[in-house]
C-alpha cells in the first residue's frame, strides 16, 4: 500500500511539474489553396509574414513580423520588420487595396491614398473628398514628407522592378512601416482573391477572410463546373497595341486562366509564360483574325473609336460581327475601374460576366458587372 501511495505522490509532482513548464509549440501556418507568392505562420509572440516576388529572374523575399499592440517584442532576427496590430492607421499607394480593405470592414483605417483620382469606392471618394483620407501624391511623386506627418501604422505597396515606379530611396530611409506585397504575380484569380488572408492579418481578421474568401471560392468554384463540361469553347483574343506593341497575355496569365475557367479558348494558352508576349499587329492578325471574341481592347468604349485607331482592327473577324466587350461598364469619369478594386477579392463576378459573354445561355437574366459590349 505504502508503495502505492508513493507512486501516486511521484505521478502527481510529474504532473504538476509538467503544468509549470512553459507551452512551445511549432509555428502555425495558415493553408493557402490558391496564392503562391505569400506565406502567414502564427507563433507564440507573433505573426511573421513572407512575401516572395519573382524579378528579372531572382526571387526576393520580405518578411514581417506582426506583434500584438499589448505583447512586449519578442526577439526576433536582425532586419524583421515590426508592425504593431492591429493596425489603425493605414495608407494604399495602389487601389486595389481598398478592394482587400472593404471586404474586410477596414476601409475607415485608410488615412492616406495615392492616385486618389483613380479611387471608384463611394465611401472612400467621400472621404477623400472631406479631407479624411490624405492625398499623399503630387504629380507623379510620392509627398514623404505628408507621408511622414501621417504616422500611419502601415503602408502598403507593391514592386515592380522598375526603379521610375517603385518606391524612391528617401521613402525607404524614411523608416516608415512598409509592406511590399505581390498579388498581381497571382496566376489564378483566387489566387489574388486570397491575399485577403495576407491582409486580413494586419486587422486581427483572419476569421472575417475566411468567410469572405470560402464564401468567394465556393461561387467560383461551381461556376467552373457550369463550363467545364463545355465542348464548344470559343475562340478569345485579348488586349490591343500601346505605342505599336501589343502586349498579349501569357498563357500561364491570370487572363488566360479566368478565360478557361468561362469556357472559351483563349488563342495564346499553349504558352507558359504569365508574362506579356510582345507581338507586332501582324503577327497578332495572322492568329486571331477569326477570333470568336476580343476582350480588353485597351481603354476603348466603342468600336468606331477602337477602328478609327487602327483601320486594321476592322478586319478582325471579331470586330465586324460586333463581338469585342471591354471591363469598362464601370468605369469613372477619371479612368478608375472597380475591376481593380472589387473585382480583384470577387473573381466570381468577372468570371460570371465572362461566362454570360462566351456562353449567355448558361447565366439566364444575368446583369454584368464589368463588362460591356462596343456599340
Amino acid at each position: 500500500m505504502m508503495n502505492r501511495r508513493i507512486l501516486l505522490f511521484l505521478l502527481c509532482l510529474l504532473f504538476a511539474f509538467a503544468l509549470a513548464q512553459p507551452l512551445t509549440s511549432k509555428p502555425l501556418r495558415v493553408p493557402l489553396n490558391y496564392a503562391e507568392n505569400f506565406t502567414v505562420e502564427h507563433n507564440a509572440t507573433h505573426t511573421a509574414l513572407t512575401v516572395r516576388i519573382m524579378l528579372g529572374g531572382s526571387e526576393r523575399l520580405y518578411r514581417y513580423a506582426l506583434v500584438p499592440r499589448a505583447m512586449p517584442l519578442p526577439e526576433l532576427p536582425a532586419g524583421i520588420p515590426v508592425i504593431r496590430t492591429p493596425v489603425e492607421r493605414v495608407v494604399v499607394l495602389e487601389t486595389v487595396y481598398i478592394g482587400y480593405l472593404a471586404a474586410l470592414d477596414q476601409l475607415a483605417t485608410i488615412v492616406g491614398a495615392a492616385t486618389v483620382n483613380f479611387i471608384t469606392h463611394p465611401e472612400v471618394r467621400e472621404a477623400v473628398a472631406d479631407g479624411r483620407i490624405q492625398s499623399v501624391q503630387t504629380g507623379q511623386s510620392l509627398d514623404i514628407e505628408r507621408l511622414m506627418r501621417l504616422q500611419p501604422d502601415l503602408i502598403l505597396t507593391s514592386v515592380s522592378g522598375d526603379p521610375a515606379l517603385d518606391l524612391p530611396p528617401k521613402l525607404i530611409r524614411s523608416g516608415l512601416p512598409i509592406v511590399i506585397t505581390a498579388g498581381y504575380m497571382e496566376p489564378h484569380p483566387l489566387g489574388r482573391a486570397e491575399w485577403i488572408r495576407f491582409i486580413a492579418a494586419f486587422f486581427a481578421a483572419s476569421e472575417q477572410a475566411e468567410a469572405f474568401f470560402g464564401d468567394t471560392a465556393a461561387r467560383y468554384e461551381a461556376l467552373c463546373a457550369e463550363t467545364a463540361s463545355l465542348e464548344n469553347r470559343p475562340s478569345v483574343l485579348s488586349g490591343a497595341p500601346y505605342s505599336g506593341t501589343w502586349h498579349v497575355a501569357g498563357g500561364a496569365s491570370y487572363t488566360a486562366r479566368v478565360i478557361e475557367d468561362a469556357g472559351g479558348a483563349y488563342l495564346w494558352a499553349h504558352d507558359t509564360s504569365q508574362k506579356a508576349i510582345p507581338l507586332d499587329t501582324e503577327r497578332v492578325f495572322l492568329r486571331a483574325a477569326k477570333a470568336d471574341y476580343w476582350l480588353h481592347p485597351s481603354d476603348y468604349r466603342s468600336l468606331a473609336a477602337l477602328i478609327g485607331a487602327d483601320p486594321r482592327f476592322g478586319k478582325f473577324a471579331a470586330a465586324r460581327r460586333g463581338q469585342v466587350y471591354n471591363n469598362t461598364r464601370q468605369v469613372g469619369d477619371n479612368g478608375g475601374n472597380p475591376v481593380w478594386e472589387r473585382g480583384v477579392v470577387r473573381p466570381d463576378e468577372v468570371l460570371a460576366d465572362l461566362i454570360h459573354v462566351f456562353h449567355p445561355g448558361r447565366l439566364p437574366n444575368y446583369e454584368p458587372v464589368y463588362y460591356e459590349r462596343l456599340p
